[in-house]
């Protein structure tokens, strides 16, 4: 597992401090609504939970406008609604390394600067957080999972290929992954500039030009042996009442969650 730093609350912290009597308890995490979210149901075959969270369930940014008294505990009420031992996420940083959770461990992790999470232990919920950028969902039938979070600069360095390699080295076959592309920015939304539009595509433009990012990583999925990708219809721009959109100018953040499953399932 590659190093990274806790968040207080996971194994490892430090023990409980004493609080005065008279302190005030503090209130218990706001209830996690699995109504709120955008489900994957291509995964509900696999009897996997995958979702995006919506505008509804509140932003998830730690580094925002929102006060971390607020948003932290939606961070503890979304573990506990989903019922999980384990919940990663990490500080995000628009790159391409990709965490391998192993077991021994519980509670909620953040690690520091990290765009991605695979895990073969069952019960263990991973993490993005997301405006624009693609929050890319990796399943097997066997219970393995992985999620990355993909801009443009981690679809350059390859995280999609990363990801998939992650899974791979835990003897997972590629051919049996399925993946599916959550909402994110549309190709009729996303403008990028020539030279990210020629690292991206590979083509020359002279002004900017629109980029379906999306695209751009179903065509990485398919070259590394994928036979099974799903894409959102949802675009964050387009549907910028139901999600948070960093190019409409929103401060939020939505997450993309996924569940392990069970070793044993078929």
């Amino acid at each position: 597992m590659s190093p990274g730093r806790r968040r207080r609350g996971g194994a490892g912290a430090p023990g409980r401090q004493a609080r005065p009597a008279d302190a005030a308890v503090p209130a218990p995490p706001p209830p996690f609504d699995p109504a709120s979210v955008e489900p994957v149901a291509e995964f509900a075959g696999l009897g996997l939970r995958a979702f995006t969270t919506t505008r509804t369930t509140g932003t998830y940014r730690l580094d925002g406008t929102d006060a971390v008294g607020d948003v932290v505990p939606r961070w503890h009420g979304l573990q506990t609604g989903l019922g999980v031992s384990r919940l990663a996420s990490a500080r995000q940083v628009h790159g391409a390394e990709v965490l391998l959770h192993a077991g021994g461990w519980r509670g909620w992790l953040r690690y520091d600067g990290a765009d991605g999470h695979v895990t073969t232990v069952p019960r263990t919920a991973l993490a993005v957080s997301v405006a624009d950028c693609v929050p890319v969902f990796l399943a097997h039938p066997g219970g393995a999972v992985g999620l990355l979070h993909a801009g443009w600069r981690g679809t350059v360095d390859g995280i999609m290929a990363r990801g998939l390699a992650s899974l791979a080295a835990w003897q997972v076959p590629l051919d049996e992954v399925h993946v599916h592309l959550g909402p994110a920015i549309c190709g009729r939304c996303y403008e990028v500039g020539p030279d990210v539009y020629h690292r991206l595509t590979g083509g020359r433009v002279s002004r900017p030009a629109l980029v379906d990012l999306r695209a751009v990583l179903a065509r990485q999925a398919g070259a590394a042996g994928v036979r099974h990708l799903s894409v959102s219809p949802r675009c964050t721009r387009c549907d910028n009442d139901r999600f948070w959109s960093h190019r409409a100018g929103d401060a939020g953040r939505q997450l993309g969650v996924i569940v392990s499953g069970s070793p044993s399932r078929p």
